[in-house]
């Protein structure tokens, strides 16, 4: 999805100030709802990602480029944004954030148990590396989030059903989950659209926006709300493979398994509030204004755990 438009001028003058060649092509990228993605091919056969980013500041940007580093340092494979002629990694154009990135030939990561087994690795090693310096340890889309969504209703005068849903269960989740729960550094979104791999193997884990210091077991239940869900239903089969992959590097606790339900609801209610915000509250009425639903409706079914 692009809400950016960028022009072919607009892509020659990042490459020029990149010291590449010559842009050959220009379109938009499948994938991703928060920013504006575009693959560039150079007349020398090279293929880049250009990033526009909409929803968040540039200065908010340089932190999150630090933090790629610092994961693609520690063997996490996420691709870090190329440097520009004066070594710095974001060039800014009308108020946002213009990156450029290898772009990483491979598919969207299947469901299969290979591609699972292989996500569940990749986490429990991401899990386990230092932390940045500087990251942050409230998770984006969770309660902080929840609690500026119900402000902005309020004072808007548009408290929903669900907003009114959305206030029950922070009180309760809050009154439920551990505080003592294992940390560590996570994604915090790892949807298929998220993860390029096949056949066993992560070719590269993207968009690290909600990047912080948080329990391990919810970063692993988000990839259950991803990718082990079919046609409303959750698929045993796949949390199998999934948490096979992570215990064979790192087994979970006996607090993060007594927790995982009240965390999956808490991850699947995180998707839902981030839909509604984006598609309803801050987006005019549009064809995914009712997206946040598929995830309400889930709440109705037990996970496999």
């Amino acid at each position: 999805m692009a809400y950016t438009d960028v022009s072919r001028e607009q892509a020659t003058e990042l490459l020029g100030l990149a010291g590449l060649a010559a842009l050959k092509t220009l379109g938009p990228l499948a994938g991703g709802w928060a920013n504006s993605n575009y693959l560039v091919t150079l007349e020398n056969g090279q293929k880049l990602v250009l990033k526009v980013w909409d929803e968040r500041p540039p200065s908010e940007i340089e932190p999150l480029i630090e933090h790629t580093l610092w994961l693609a340092e520690h063997g996490v494979p996420t691709p870090v944004p190329l440097p520009f002629e004066d070594g710095a990694r974001i060039v800014v154009k009308d108020d946002h954030a213009w990156i450029l990135m290898p772009y990483v030939e491979a598919g969207w990561l299947p469901n299969d148990d290979a591609s699972l087994n292989a996500l569940g690795r990749a986490q429990a090693h991401l899990h386990e590396i230092p932390h940045p310096p500087k990251i942050q340890t409230s998770y984006s889309m969770g309660f902080d989030h929840w609690k500026v969504m119900i402000e902005v209703a309020e004072e808007k005068g548009e408290v929903t059903e669900f907003i009114e849903f959305l206030r029950a269960e922070m009180a309760r989740l809050q009154q439920r989950m551990s505080q003592d729960l294992p940390q560590g550094v996570i994604h915090g979104d790892l949807f298929p659209d998220n993860v390029l791999g096949v056949g066993g193997k992560i070719s590269a884990i993207l968009d690290f926006e909600e990047i912080c210091v948080a329990p391990k077991a919810l970063d692993l239940v988000m990839s259950f709300v991803g990718f082990g869900w079919q046609d409303g239903e959750p698929v045993s089969e796949r949390w199998e493979a999934l948490l096979a992959g992570y215990e064979s590097a790192r087994p979970l606790e006996e607090a993060e398994l007594a927790a995982l339900p009240d965390l999956h609801r808490y991850a699947t209610l995180a998707i839902a509030a981030w839909r509604y915000w984006k598609f309803v509250m801050t987006m005019p009425p549009n064809e995914h204004s009712g997206r946040y639903l598929e995830m309400v409706e889930r709440l109705e079914k037990p996970p496999p755990f």
